[in-house]
């Protein structure tokens, strides 16, 4: 259960922690930036619609958005459909949406929410890793993690060797929810790496109060694997349009 929401979260619930902790906003709720915890700042998507498995839509407009074609876009939002069974389905508006902000190109995947159930591998030691101790460690082939160590929180990796094979950290943090970022060296991965150390960066999340969440795009077949390994809990889909 969420503490800070006080009931346990619905679908829609979910779907507005996800859209808070991906993108920084102003006080009309127009996104700003990507919500990255490293500093530096990459303008957010000008459009997001997150659609739930509950039949409700959640709309995110770029604060440069001209107020007559925000208007549009949130009348066409209102006008979506509830999710079927075909969750890969898009936007019933989709045309619509791209050609209202002359665009080719969008991104859009499944949202999951790791479940308070979900536990390590006892097969299968993870291990935090922070500013503190990541030297005690190889990071060969992930050496970029050395530049997100103190941002990127939790930080949990599977250790073989004294290298680090399999990472999960927070690339988006809110005060409620927390976002997965997950990377596994190709020449580890299939041997349940992945799955184990998504389950125990969930678990010390929950240990700060939030909630874990997974997203990912639908062309990113182990990605969504791990989801099903982990019997995720499926929430919605998002869209969005640079």
């Amino acid at each position: 259960m969420n503490q800070r929401i006080g009931h346990e979260p619905t679908a829609k619930d979910l779907m507005e922690m996800h859209a808070r902790v991906m993108f920084t906003h102003d006080l009309d709720s127009r996104m700003r930036t990507i919500n990255e915890p490293w500093p530096g700042e990459e303008p957010a998507p000008r459009f997001f619609l997150g659609r739930t498995i509950d039949g409700s839509a959640v709309c995110r407009l770029r604060y440069d958005i001209q107020d007559k074609l925000a208007e549009q876009l949130t009348a066409l939002v209102e006008n979506e459909p509830s999710l079927n069974e075909d969750f890969q389905t898009r936007p019933k508006h989709f045309d619509d949406y791209m050609n209202l902000l002359a665009a080719d190109q969008y991104t859009s995947g499944p949202c999951y929410r790791i479940l308070d159930i979900t536990t390590s591998s006892p097969n299968m030691q993870a291990v935090s890793i922070t500013g503190d101790n990541v030297t005690e460690y190889s990071l060969a082939g992930l050496e970029w993690l050395n530049a997100e160590i103190d941002y990127a929180q939790p930080c949990v990796a599977i250790i073989q060797d004294q290298r680090v094979v399999s990472v999960c950290r927070s690339v988006r943090v809110s005060a409620e929810a927390h976002e997965a970022g997950l990377e596994t060296l190709a020449e580890f991965r299939g041997r349940g790496y992945a799955a184990a150390v998504a389950a125990g960066w969930a678990i010390e999340v929950r240990k700060m109060g939030a909630l874990p969440l997974y997203s990912t795009s639908w062309d990113n077949a182990s990605s969504q694997r791990v989801a099903g390994k982990l019997a995720l809990s499926y929430y919605g889909v998002n869209f969005t349009i640079r």
